[in-house]
């Protein structure tokens, strides 16, 4: 995810919600996260839970994820990644 500072996005508008459009995007004031940017369409789909990307705790992962993890894993392993 990139980062902007709350000055990037005073001084660099058209950047920084380009970007947002793109991916969200996380704003930093002092060195730290404070906000994130991101389009409204991203927001609606995550509010909505109409996207179907999801995190998954390993041992919680629903069972065809977690063979689609592993053979990923023994791939990357062989140098094959």
């Amino acid at each position: 995810m990139r980062q902007f500072t709350t000055g990037d996005l005073n001084k660099q508008v058209g950047d920084v919600t380009d970007a947002a459009s793109r991916e969200p995007v996380v704003l930093t004031r002092h060195n730290k996260p404070r906000f994130v940017l991101m389009s409204y369409e991203h927001y609606e789909r995550m509010r909505s839970g109409s996207d179907p990307r999801r995190a998954h705790i390993i041992s919680e992962m629903p069972d065809e994820h977690a063979e689609l993890f592993g053979e990923a894993i023994e791939r990357l392993a062989r140098g094959e990644g």
